[in-house]
């Protein structure tokens, strides 16, 4: 069986403005409800590299986390203070800064996205933007493999590069081997699907398990949770707890599979969702059921 995850996120962002939960009191809860691991959020006020900027620091978050038998699944490094086709250079400066860090931490697996909205500038073509949006991922990948990490690009209607077409190309162009795609199974829907935010409109008659298909073989990390087919507040897709969407997770999970999908992990992600502690117990409980049915 795989191990189960969450995204600390889930209790910081949008929701969490004014009162975001403190990493030891979501590390304490996720342990409680037999959690595996963590997906760690390396923004304020989790786990950013400048809260952890000490030896004896990162020796407290690793102890903090033995204690309560958790894992960190994957880093989502925190590269959203700046555009990375305006200021391509400082995103990956914040990139290599999570690198080094994850690299004292011991954690392998750094999740990242394109860094920019799916505008194109004026001026630019579309080609211009992903050809910009591939030297930087040639960089974060070739300092990563320096620490012998993976980096996993997680598409969204919220980021630059949804259309299923220029996802596969984009990988192929990256043509790093620690590069690998990231699919959650809303932003699969979404793009798949709806068609949210494409620059050029491509969606699949096969839907989400086309996509799967599609990236058979490329596929490093996968975030499970519903979609609703809308896109939330901050015009990235909503992420409905199990159930209250459109995803046959009992097509998904084995296309996952059957598409060489290996890493040890699936991690729930709840990002932005208003009710997190309300809706985590039955997240927890579908993911664990449908791994028993088939990764058991």
């Amino acid at each position: 069986m795989k191990k189960v995850s969450i995204g600390s996120w889930a209790f910081t962002g949008e929701n969490f403005a004014d009162n975001p939960i403190a990493l030891d009191e979501v590390i304490a809860k996720l342990h409680e409800m037999n959690f595996d691991g963590i997906s760690m959020g390396g923004f304020m006020p989790h786990a950013a590299p400048s809260l952890y900027d000490t030896d004896e620091k990162r020796e407290g978050l690793k102890k903090l986390l033995a204690d309560n038998e958790l894992e960190v699944a994957d880093y989502a490094a925190d590269t959203w203070s700046v555009d990375s086709l305006k200021q391509s250079n400082e995103w990956c400066a914040l990139f290599d800064e999570a690198a080094e860090f994850c690299s004292k931490m011991g954690w392998k697996i750094i999740r990242v996205d394109s860094g920019t909205p799916p505008i194109v500038p004026e001026g630019h073509t579309y080609e211009d933007c992903r050809r910009q949006i591939v030297l930087n991922f040639k960089h974060i990948c070739q300092t990563a493999q320096k620490y012998g990490q993976k980096v996993v690009w997680e598409f969204e209607p919220g980021f630059m590069i949804n259309e299923p077409k220029y996802i596969l190309k984009t990988f192929e162009e990256v043509n790093e081997p620690n590069f690998f795609v990231l699919v959650d199974t809303c932003h699969a829907y979404m793009s798949a699907v709806v068609g949210a935010r494409h620059i050029e409109p491509d969606v699949l008659d096969g839907g989400v398990l086309e996509l799967i298909d599609m990236l058979k073989g490329k596929i490093g990390f996968v975030h499970v949770i519903d979609s609703d087919g809308t896109l939330n507040v901050t015009q990235t897709s909503t992420h409905a707890p199990f159930g209250l969407g459109k995803v046959n997770f009992d097509e998904v999970i084995p296309a996952f599979l059957k598409a060489g999908y290996d890493e040890e992990w699936w991690a729930i992600d709840l990002c932005e969702w208003e009710d997190p502690f309300g809706a985590i117990k039955q997240c927890k409980e579908a993911v664990d059921a449908f791994n028993a049915k088939y990764c058991g």
